[in-house]
């Protein structure tokens, strides 16, 4: 394994192009064709889109392919493409996962050992398959780029979960993200080993033995640095196995949850415009601050690019359906509407969105509408009136000024874990 790290200061690039192309003058001459498989456009400030562009110039004049692992997100746009890697790659080399169609079978988890990992909370056989570009496209190597941060579906993001759900295909991902749910998000969050988890590990064990995959995992602080436009690095762990992964998650574990003495009676998140347009995504403000609301407390989410609930038609069709109406009715649901049960991430999201009445989730937005908001649950508040109320361009994230009220504020929830350490056992 090779890493560079550090927890008390961020390294420079210098030192990650260092590593990286130590990684890369190991590789000898049989690897000729190569598969990079970065995040999608949704973890942009990860800088994972800098750390495979570097990648795509040091591995110099083989094949490289670059398969973004999307999940259920939209496809990139070219500008998007752009703007996340940079000039230096051409977007024909851009392949597209399409998790609905485009995916090869590998096995199976049976329902007996998801009964198991989830101690009783549900059975059912899982279907492993991954996209076909990863089983036929006879890769020398693959190497499967992305950051390590707390994550409401697995725990802890990365390293198998991006080839299980990044490219993987609706069982898998619909059962497993249904699997956490059911587990419960508040047991899931930042933590390494997870029923979730157990089952990505069990895949990769049993199914992925011919694929040759290297994991590239990056650790960042939290917060935006205004200057770059991403979060600050402080490590890259490159290797094979779950040795990897746990050391970048030891380290995400102290970068990335902000332990607060008391819970927070006001939290005000803001989700960047160009990041940031369903709820689908955007409820990572809710997963990420959930542990550290108190009962009774209000939650602003500030959403400038909203423009509608779910990433494709069927699930915004089902979010608009069923609403955010609480984890007991949405298991309940679950049991006896086709829908959901065909669509069970989708069951999954609105569980992880529910707050079952414990707080108020307020959304801002300007495109969509009060009817709309107020639909699926919550509370709704013209832009400009939350932008008046909250001047959160004028903020730093952390607790704002007393004469503010002791209004808690994130610029970016996706990078990190927000928990009132009474939550935390």
């Amino acid at each position: 394994m090779l890493e560079v790290c550090s927890q008390d200061a961020p390294i420079s690039w210098e030192d990650a192009y260092a590593l990286l192309q130590q990684f890369a003058s190991s590789l000898d001459g049989t690897i000729k064709k190569v598969l990079l498989i970065p995040p999608d456009y949704t973890r942009k400030h990860s800088g994972a889109g800098k750390i495979t562009a570097l990648l795509y110039k040091l591995l110099g004049s083989r094949e490289i392919d670059v398969l973004p692992a999307l999940g259920t997100h939209s496809p990139m746009t070219e500008a998007e493409f752009s703007d996340m890697f940079g000039p230096e790659i051409p977007l024909s080399r851009m392949l597209v996962h399409n998790w609905r169609k485009d995916t090869v079978a590998l096995g199976t988890a049976s329902p007996g050992f998801v009964e198991e990992v989830s101690e009783g909370w549900v059975r059912f056989p899982i279907s492993v398959s991954i996209s076909k570009i990863l089983v036929e496209g006879s890769y020398d190597l693959i190497i499967s780029i992305g950051q390590v941060v707390p994550h409401e579906v697995v725990g802890m993001a990365n390293y198998n979960k991006n080839i299980f759900v990044g490219c993987g295909g609706p069982d898998m991902i619909n059962k497993s993200h249904y699997l956490g749910a059911a587990y419960g998000l508040e047991r899931i969050l930042g933590r390494a080993e997870t029923p979730v988890r157990r089952v990505y590990d069990y895949a990769q064990a049993e199914f992925l033995g011919g694929i040759p995959i290297v994991y590239v995992l990056n650790v960042n602080s939290t917060g935006v640095n205004p200057g770059t436009g991403l979060t600050d690095l402080h490590g890259i762990f490159i290797g094979q196995d779950r040795g990897a992964f746990e050391k970048a998650a030891a380290l995400s574990q102290k970068l990335n949850i902000t332990f607060l003495k008391e819970p927070l009676q006001e939290a005000v998140v803001y989700l960047d415009e160009h990041e940031f347009k369903t709820t689908w995504l955007g409820c990572k403000a809710i997963y990420r601050t959930r542990l550290a609301m108190a009962d009774g407390g209000r939650l602003v989410i500030i959403a400038p690019g909203l423009v509608r609930f779910g990433e494709d038609a069927v699930i915004d069709g089902l979010i608009r359906k069923y609403g955010y109406a609480g984890r007991e009715s949405i298991l309940a649901w679950t049991e006896a509407q086709e829908d959901l049960q065909e669509n069970l991430s989708a069951a999954a999201h609105l569980i992880h969105g529910s707050v079952d009445g414990r707080f108020e989730v307020v959304v801002a937005s300007q495109h969509m509408s009060k009817e709309e908001i107020e639909g699926v649950n919550f509370s709704y508040m013209a832009l400009q009136e939350a932008l008046h109320r909250y001047p959160v361009h004028e903020w730093q994230q952390g607790f704002v000024d007393e004469a503010e009220g002791g209004v808690y504020y994130i610029n970016n929830p996706a990078t990190g874990l927000w928990v009132a350490e009474e939550k935390w056992s």
